[in-house]
């Protein structure tokens, strides 16, 4: 398979709450108004230490969307999805960025977050972003 080169991140840094990857830095946070089925999701200008799973079609809160899973390459967890593409021309603004799912994520500090009873269970997406 060969060997892993992994990208380290050096100032305040979200990663894979699995192994500790790094994923992204707080200062390439887009939005923290996105949502999916488990509670909240960030919107990433940058993201590291991913491979991309197979683009689909998704219909989303916001309309439909080209993306793709996105894989922590330490431990091979989901971590959130990728646009491709987006057919609303109010949404193209998230062409080429990520959202990391916060449960699946270490904050900053050391934080996780924890799924409420709240989180929302259909289509993930922005609200406001």
């Amino acid at each position: 398979m060969g060997r892993l080169f992994v990208t380290h991140l050096e100032g305040k840094i979200y990663s894979c709450k699995h192994c500790r990857t790094h994923l992204a830095l707080c200062q390439d946070i887009v939005s923290k108004s996105f949502h999916c089925r488990h509670g909240k999701a960030y919107l990433f200008s940058k993201v590291v230490n991913v491979s991309l799973g197979e683009k689909e079609e998704r219909q989303m809160m916001t309309g439909w969307h080209t993306v793709a899973d996105i894989f922590c390459v330490g431990c091979g967890s989901i971590v959130g999805w990728k646009y491709e593409a987006a057919h609303d021309k109010t949404q193209k603004y998230k062409e080429g960025k990520s959202v990391l799912e916060r449960y699946k994520v270490s904050g900053p500090d050391g934080s996780n977050y924890w799924v409420s009873h709240e989180a929302h269970v259909g289509g993930s997406d922005a609200d406001d972003a």
